[in-house]
């Protein structure tokens, strides 16, 4: 057991008996009133986000939290198959456990996958990864007074505004928390 003030994002809780993983914790002492802790919960089971109030002195029950390296093989229609590097044992994750990090998945990238009680809850990609570009349009000469961009389609089919000096078959770096441009690999 740990008090509401201890939380931070990424814990694990069990809330009204269902696991789940905090999204957003702020503290709040507003006026006159006693401090309390909003925290954004999304449930394991059922993948629901709720917003929920503690008292900062409530106790809240703390779960069992693992993590897991694993790599990225390929996807189906059964799910996003990823590998285990030591043990070479697959795993499959349904499509409502990856979210948007489908953007970003190539073969062979690592990632790490977040175990509560031993189910998978949420998959962590790395700060940056790269790229490749599959179709941009050229960049109009002349054009660039400021800093012109221009959108060019990734393999993975994510589209993204680069500078318009980047062309097709190159590979670039992208930013995996804001989903934007940060330079060639």
């Amino acid at each position: 057991m740990a008090l509401a003030n201890d939380l931070r994002k990424g814990m694990a809780i069990r809330y009204n008996g269902n696991p789940a993983i905090v999204l957003d914790v702020q503290h709040r002492t507003p006026g006159n009133l006693r401090a309390f802790v909003q925290a954004i919960i999304r449930y394991i089971n059922t993948g629901k986000s709720a917003d929920v109030r503690f008292s900062s002195t409530e106790k809240v029950e703390l779960v069992e939290v693992s993590r897991q390296t694993l790599e990225f093989s390929y996807s189906d229609p059964q799910g996003y198959h990823f590998m285990e590097p030591e043990t070479y044992e697959t795993i499959t994750l349904q499509d409502d456990l990856i979210a948007s990090a489908k953007e970003y998945l190539v073969e062979n990238l690592p990632v790490e996958v977040l175990k509560i009680e031993g189910r998978p809850a949420q998959v962590e990609l790395p700060a940056s990864v790269n790229l490749k570009v599959t179709e941009s349009a050229e960049g109009v000469r002349g054009d660039s007074a400021n800093n012109v961009m221009k959108p060019a389609t990734l393999e993975t089919g994510k589209i993204v505004q680069v500078p318009l000096f980047i062309k097709e078959g190159e590979t670039i770096k992208i930013d995996t928390r804001t989903g934007t441009y940060m330079g060639r690999a």
